[in-house]
């Protein structure tokens, strides 16, 4: 058969395959366009090619509008809860000082000769309730501070603490990007959760201490001259360690419970329960209620002040949300136009597996772009329109999941923001910026998909 049946509410339509393949290369190549070239901001750019999509591949016009609008509220409505909820939450953290005593007390227990190792764990750990960059401004210092101590290349530490943030940011939920993936591919979170971890602590190890002492015995890089003269902390006013951690596990460790009580049999009577806190957004807001408690009252803030705090934390989500939101809608238009079952049927006879198409795709759409966030909306977009995806085991998806991440998270060069927030922050040069941060964010991704290529064997 030559043709692809695209069924709308109008008489049917025989649509070619290579009209839709030119639709998707021409939509993808203008958006590249929109966002590389026009500088246009990339809500308006992902809209307007995904409409371009529609159009070229033959959609009624009252098709293509309704695919946005479904992609954006089927989008939304599994995801803007939580990313509010987790911005909370990670402000209160940040408030409190409990990223902070997390660091200070893994570098105490490791030692100097292990600290980076200390602060590629506190990376991960704190990247998943905060923000990339908030956590990489809050943990910084940590690291300058023991680059003096010890006289080494601040890379020795950054590096490190930089591998272990990139894998809690783009691995393990609850941060926006796998959620959002996981959302779109219909991953149950706690297989997410189980296999990001897995996968993230490899690529950590790897792209962190292993990396991080190489690069830092070969490139030497001086302290900032604002920190040379910059006081110790005081960690007399910094919340306890174990309640810092326990707080944080809270959403985890229920989520989790919800994945392993709808599978174990003798935990059928009380299943329902464990469903019902283990539904992401109830995990996450009992987890915050905690941190509001604990670490925002009872460290000595007011409820007004506490208010204000969590109220501000939810001004850059709109962002996130929007450009998750385009994700789904360019997912629609693709599903919706017949070019998921194209793209689905050209994977398939091309024979390779599903968990590498992800990370290729994710990949192509982060060099070109540079934004992690957007790179894994149209990854997942594209993955979800593929037929085969509704045949697949959780375990399967969960690693097309990591897959995605691990794509979204290689190469970040001059177009991403946050290869210009690290070479602020170590003040060092574009050379040895891609030299070191670029480096180490390839090594990550490739890391994390290698070990979710290898789980997806046995899946």
């Amino acid at each position: 058969m030559n043709s692809i049946i695209f069924l709308t509410a109008a008489p049917e339509v025989q649509l070619n395959p290579t009209r839709l393949v030119a639709a998707a290369l021409i939509g993808l190549a203008v958006l590249l366009f929109l966002i590389i070239y026009a500088k246009l901001q990339p809500v308006i750019a992902i809209i307007c090619s995904a409409a371009l999509i529609g159009l070229i591949a033959g959609m009624e016009y009252t098709a293509i509008i309704g695919s946005i609008s479904t992609g954006i509220g089927n989008t939304l409505k599994g995801i803007a809860l939580l990313v509010g909820l987790g911005s909370m939450f990670g402000a209160i953290l940040e408030i409190s000082g409990g990223a902070q005593r997390i660091a200070l007390t893994l570098v105490n227990k490791f030692g100097d000769n292990k600290a980076a190792w200390a602060l590629g764990i506190t990376g991960l750990i704190i990247a998943m309730p905060v923000f990339f960059d908030a956590g990489l401004i809050i943990l910084i210092p940590l690291a300058f501070s023991l680059a003096k101590k010890t006289k080494r290349s601040t890379l020795f530490y950054a590096i490190p603490l930089l591998a272990g943030l990139a894998v809690g940011h783009a691995f393990i939920p609850p941060t926006p990007g796998p959620i959002l993936v996981a959302n779109m591919l219909g991953v149950d979170l706690g297989y997410v959760i189980l296999f990001g971890i897995i996968c993230g602590t490899v690529a950590m190890i790897i792209a962190g201490p292993i990396f991080g002492k190489y690069i830092g015995n070969k490139i030497y890089v001086a302290l900032p001259e604002s920190i040379q003269d910059a006081p110790d902390f005081d960690e007399s006013k910094l919340p306890k360690f174990g309640t810092v951690v326990s707080i944080i596990l809270i959403p985890l460790f229920l989520i989790i419970l919800n994945t392993v009580s709808s599978n174990v049999p003798a935990m059928a009577s009380v299943a329902p329960v464990f469903k019902f806190i283990g539904e992401p957004f109830i995990a996450l807001t009992i987890a915050t209620i905690f941190a509001m408690v604990i670490l925002g009252i009872r460290h000595g803030y007011s409820k007004e002040e506490l208010e204000k705090i969590m109220t501000k934390s939810l001004e850059p989500t709109g962002m996130i949300l929007l450009v998750t939101a385009c994700g789904g809608v360019l997912r629609y238009v693709l599903s919706d136009s017949g070019l998921g079952e194209l793209i689905g049927n050209a994977v398939s006879n091309a024979a390779l597996p599903l968990v590498v198409v992800a990370f290729i795709v994710a990949a192509l759409v982060r060099i070109s772009v540079g934004s992690a966030t957007v790179a894994m909306t149209m990854a997942a977009g594209i993955m979800a329109a593929m037929p085969e995806i509704s045949g697949l085991s959780q375990i399967y998806l969960a690693c097309i999941t990591a897959a995605i991440a691990g794509g979204a998270t290689v190469v970040s060069h001059f177009n991403d923001s946050g290869f210009w927030l690290v070479k602020s922050l170590l003040n060092i040069d574009e050379k040895t910026t891609l030299k070191t941060w670029t480096v180490m964010e390839t090594i990550v991704g490739v890391t994390g998909f290698a070990v979710a290529l290898i789980i997806s064997f046995f899946a």
